[in-house]
C-alpha cells in the first residue's frame, strides 16, 4: 500500500524528462495525492465537461489546463488550473516531484502541446467546488487500486478514420465507474513505474486495431 512518504522519497531523486516547447502550446497538470484513512494514498481524478472542440472533451484526466502568458511557470498553471476547476488550493501543498514531459496527441498525431504534470500532497483538502462548465465530476481514488490487473480493460473508441480503435485503460470509480486511457494513462504509468507499482504489461502497440464491432466510447465506462 503506496504512502506519501513512500511517494516522497521514491520521486526525491527523479530527474524528468523535460520539452521545449518550440512555438508549440504548453498545459500543466496537477496530480494531487491525499492520504486517506482506510486505503492508503489516493489521486484525485476530475471527469472533463462535454465540450465541442475540446480534444479531451469528456476524459478522464487530472485537474490542469494550458499556460496563460502571465503564469510564471509550468507548477504556477497545474495549480491555478486546479483551484479553478475544483476549487482546490495548492498554494501551500507540498510538491513532492514532476512527471517527465508529454507530448498532447488526438488520433495519434500531434496536436501542438507539450504537457507538463506535477505531483502534489495535500493534508487535508477542502470540500471539491466544481466548475462545471469545466469539469462533470471528480473523485478520490486509492493510488494501490491503479495497478490492480481487474481493472485494467481496453479502451474502445472510433479514430477519425473510421476504424475502431482500442487503447489500454484503467477503470476507476466505484458506483460508476470510468476509464482513465491515454494521456492521462501515461501520465499513471510514469507515476507508477516510479513509486515501485508498475502497471500490468499492455500491449506492444499503444494503438491496435479492434476486431470487435464498433463500440461508443461511453459505453467504456460501464464495462465489467
Amino acid at each position: 500500500m503506496p504512502l506519501v512518504t513512500d511517494v516522497r522519497r521514491l520521486l526525491a531523486d527523479h530527474q524528468p524528462t523535460t520539452k521545449s516547447t518550440d512555438g508549440r502550446d504548453r498545459a500543466s497538470v496537477a496530480v494531487v495525492l491525499r492520504e486517506g484513512a482506510e486505503r492508503g494514498s489516493e489521486v484525485l481524478f476530475i471527469e472533463r465537461a462535454r465540450k465541442k472542440g475540446d480534444p479531451w472533451s469528456g476524459h478522464m484526466a487530472f485537474p490542469g489546463g494550458r499556460a496563460e502568458a502571465v503564469d510564471p511557470g509550468p507548477s504556477f498553471t497545474a495549480a491555478r488550473e486546479t483551484l479553478e476547476e475544483v476549487g482546490l488550493d495548492l498554494a501551500d501543498a507540498e510538491i513532492l516531484g514532476r512527471l517527465d514531459d508529454l507530448e498532447g496527441r488526438r488520433d495519434g498525431k500531434p496536436v501542438g502541446m507539450v504537457i507538463s504534470a506535477f505531483v502534489y500532497h495535500i493534508a487535508e483538502p477542502s470540500p471539491l467546488l466544481l466548475q462545471k462548465s469545466e469539469v462533470e465530476a471528480a473523485f478520490w481514488f486509492p493510488v494501490r487500486e491503479l495497478s490492480a490487473p481487474e481493472r485494467h480493460v481496453p479502451y474502445r473508441w472510433r479514430h477519425s478514420n473510421g476504424m475502431n480503435m482500442e487503447m489500454p485503460g484503467i477503470r476507476v470509480g466505484e458506483h460508476e465507474p470510468h476509464v482513465v486511457w491515454g494521456l492521462t494513462y501515461r501520465f499513471v504509468e510514469i507515476l507508477m513505474g516510479l513509486i515501485e507499482q508498475p502497471l500490468p504489461a499492455r500491449w506492444d502497440r499503444d494503438t491496435v486495431e479492434s476486431e470487435s464491432e464498433p463500440q461508443d466510447p461511453d459505453a467504456a465506462r460501464t464495462d465489467g
